[in-house]
C-alpha cells in the first residue's frame, strides 16, 4: 500500500457507519459498487483496504461480496456492502437436489447475516447442470427437472426473504464463452435470461429477483435496452464488464454503457451498478472510467 492510501486508511479509522445498503440515494444518480474479487484476485491483487480505498478514490460507496469477517473492514471507509455473498459459489444453485441442502442452508444464513448487518441483498444461483459440479461423467439434471426444483425452492426461500426483509437476487450467466473460468460458465443452466425470468414470476414474491449481469446477458442475448424495459422491477441487482473479454467499460468493447443506464434509470432502477470487470490497465484508471461512465443524471 502507498503512503497516500496509508494516510487516508489512517484518517478514516475512526469512521464507524451502520452497513445499510438500503440508505437514501441521491435521487439523480445511480450508486456505484466494486465487486471485490476481480481486483483481489486479478489484475493489481489489491488487499481488501486498497479495494475500499480505491473504492472511495473512484467514488464508489461499496464493496460487494466479499464474507461477512470482512464487512467490518467496509465501515472503516464509510462504505456499505451492496449484495452479500451466498457462500456456495455458482456452480451450487437451486435446480439440484443432490445439493439442496447445503445450498438451504448456506443461502438461509446469508440471509439472516445480511440483515442483521442492514445489508439489503444476497446472490444466489440457478447452478450447473451436472449433478456433481465440475464432472460431466456424474450426469446431467434435465433443464426442465432443474428448473422445477427452482421454483419449489425459490418459494421456500422466499418466505425466509421476506421474513428478513433481504432480496434474493439469482444471477444469469453466459455459458457461451470457455476462455477463462471467470469469463463465461459452460456449465451453468441459468443461462437463459428468459427461463430465469419466467421462474422469478412463477415464485411471484418481490424479495426474489434477478441479477441483470450486463456483460452475460450481451454474451447470451443482447437487446439489452429492449429487455431492461420489459424486466423492470424483476431487476434486482446490476453488474457491468466490457464484451468481449470481461475487461474495462472503455472503446474497445461493444457496450454502449450510457444509454444501457440511463435505460436501468427510465425503468425505475435504483439499487447498486456493481463493476465486476477483470482488469487490463492501470487499476484506478479502469475503475473511475467505468464510474464516469455509468453515471447518469436523472
Amino acid at each position: 500500500m502507498n503512503r497516500r492510501n496509508a494516510m487516508a486508511i489512517t484518517a478514516t479509522a475512526g469512521i464507524v457507519p451502520g452497513l445499510l445498503a438500503n440508505a437514501t440515494p441521491d435521487p439523480g444518480s445511480l450508486r456505484q459498487s466494486i465487486v471485490a474479487w476481480c481486483w483481489r484476485n486479478y489484475g493489481p491483487k489489491w488487499t481488501l483496504a486498497e479495494v475500499c480505498q480505491a473504492a472511495r478514490d473512484s467514488g464508489c460507496v461499496s464493496v460487494e461480496l466479499i464474507p461477512p469477517e470482512e464487512w467490518t473492514t467496509l465501515k472503516k471507509y464509510g462504505l456499505v456492502c451492496a449484495i452479500a455473498t451466498n457462500n456456495t459459489g455458482w456452480a451450487k444453485g437451486f435446480n439440484n437436489p443432490a445439493i439442496l441442502e447445503e445450498v438451504r442452508s448456506k443461502t438461509t444464513k446469508a440471509i439472516e447475516d445480511a440483515a442483521l448487518a442492514g445489508i439489503g441483498s444476497v446472490i444466489g444461483f440457478v447452478g450447473s447442470k451436472y449433478v456433481k459440479p465440475g464432472n460431466p461423467k456424474s450426469g446431467i439434471i434435465a433443464r426442465d427437472e432443474g428448473y422445477k426444483h427452482c421454483v419449489k425452492e425459490l418459494k421456500a426461500m422466499a418466505k425466509v426473504a421476506e421474513k428478513h426483509k433481504v432480496t434474493l437476487c439469482i444471477e444469469h450467466l453466459n455459458s457461451r464463452d470457455d476462455s477463462h473460468p471467470m469469463k463465461g460458465h459452460p456449465e451453468y443452466m441459468g443461462d437463459n435470461l428468459d427461463e430465469v425470468e419466467a421462474l422469478i414470476k412463477e415464485v411471484g414474491s418481490p424479495r426474489i429477483k434477478i441479477l441483470f449481469d450486463i456483460y452475460h446477458v450481451q454474451i447470451m442475448h443482447g437487446d439489452l435496452l429492449r429487455r431492461i424495459r420489459s424486466l423492470g422491477e424483476c431487476i434486482g441487482h446490476v453488474h457491468t464488464a466490457g464484451n468481449p473479454g470481461r475487461g474495462e467499460l472503455d472503446a474497445s468493447q461493444e457496450i454502449q454503457y450510457k444509454p444501457v443506464m440511463q435505460a436501468l434509470w427510465d425503468a425505475g432502477y435504483r439499487a447498486f451498478i456493481g463493476h465486476e470487470f477483470l482488469p487490463t490497465k492501470p487499476a484506478l484508471n479502469g475503475l473511475i472510467q467505468a464510474v464516469t461512465t455509468c453515471a447518469i443524471s436523472g
